[in-house]
């Protein structure tokens, strides 16, 4: 609550001159941050007009702006009892009661208040996954990089994900999704054989099911077995002949096995397909490096440095044309790329 606030109230009740005093003292001391005496002053004021709804609206921001959401929060609902339509105590009380744990209870008063973040985590505190992520997204358009709050979003979408996989196991535990499903969770616990065994259960069941090859392919690259990954890899690409990531996983396998050339036509594939990925243009480079193609290595490097200036990839492209330079003689474009590299390598670690 503010001070312009309290005044409204002032003027829209008729209040004593004593009471007027006791306010205007407490608004004084609450600016000054003098919160123990804005508390007496409007406690004072509550006392001298019991049904007035800017003494506890005042009172609950004095304790409010204290941490003391435990009397923040009864001072706030009597001055909403008195006046159900205050915006600022819809807001304070309903940060004091998601603070205390009462999401539930918060909610209500968060929904007439235009904070999308703080409904956002009160919604997800309530299991509302839906309309959590909507509310942190549009949060998120007006501070992007804000660290918890892309926490949150990240909580809400993973839970919602979680949620939808569920319900696909107990919609049909024996359909092919389902053992997608299980292979995928498999696969991020590190249980690769088990993955494998899902993953072919769903190529029985269902032979085009979108990203079971991928799926396939990376748990027998995982168990160290390239050839048959590259199998798998190739008829995704032959299922899906328009997808980046099928010829960049094909791509990206055939270069381990020493397949330059059909590496590199793979990976070029991929490209034309997602021409800015920038995992497709660090495989590209390095494949058209190992067919000794400098000048591509070094377009694709320079490109992904272009749309990813940070971060793993971007390290791993400095590091390669440091190397690609100094190979070369260009001294001066190598020590660039090194003090880049020491930068972007350092970054990470923070």
């Amino acid at each position: 609550m503010t001070a312009t606030l309290f005044t409204l109230l002032l003027l829209a009740q008729a209040l004593t001159p004593e009471v007027i005093e006791h306010t205007q003292a407490g608004v004084e001391a609450q600016k000054q941050g003098h919160l123990d005496q804005a508390v007496a002053e409007f406690r004072k004021v509550v006392e001298l007009q019991p049904s007035g709804a800017s003494g506890y609206a005042s009172l609950g921001g004095a304790y409010f702006q204290q941490g003391n959401y435990e009397l923040a929060i009864p001072a706030l609902k009597k001055a909403l009892e008195l006046s159900p339509e205050l915006l600022g105590a819809h807001q304070m009380l309903g940060v004091a009661m998601l603070v205390r744990g009462d999401a539930a209870g918060a909610l209500p008063h968060l929904e007439k208040t235009h904070m999308p973040d703080v409904l956002g985590m009160a919604y997800l505190e309530t299991g509302k996954l839906g309309n959590a992520i909507a509310a942190l997204q549009a949060a998120l358009n007006q501070r992007p990089n804000d660290p918890d709050l892309l926490y949150y979003f990240g909580q809400a979408t993973a839970l919602a994900s979680k949620r939808a996989f569920d319900q696909i196991v107990e919609a049909n535990a024996a359909s092919a999704r389902a053992h997608q499903v299980a292979g995928d969770r498999y696969f991020e616990q590190g249980q690769i054989r088990e993955a494998g065994k899902e993953y072919f259960e769903v190529l029985r069941l269902a032979p085009r099911t979108a990203g079971a090859h991928i799926a396939l392919g990376q748990t027998l690259a995982a168990a160290g077995n390239m050839p048959a990954a590259i199998t798998e890899f190739k008829a995704e690409t032959q299922l899906r002949p328009d997808s980046a990531e099928a010829f960049y996983r094909l791509g990206s396998a055939m270069l381990k096995q020493n397949q330059n050339q059909e590496a590199l036509a793979a990976l070029t594939r991929a490209e034309t397909l997602n021409p800015d990925a920038p995992a497709i243009l660090l495989a590209l480079g390095e494949t058209a490096l190992a067919t000794g193609d400098t000048a591509r290595a070094e377009k694709s490097w320079t490109k992904l440095l272009e749309v990813q200036k940070q971060g793993d990839l971007a390290t791993q492209a400095h590091f390669h044309l440091e190397a690609l330079y100094r190979k070369a003689g260009k001294t001066a474009d190598a020590d660039r790329e090194l003090k880049e590299y020491e930068k972007t390598k350092g970054a990470g670690k923070q």
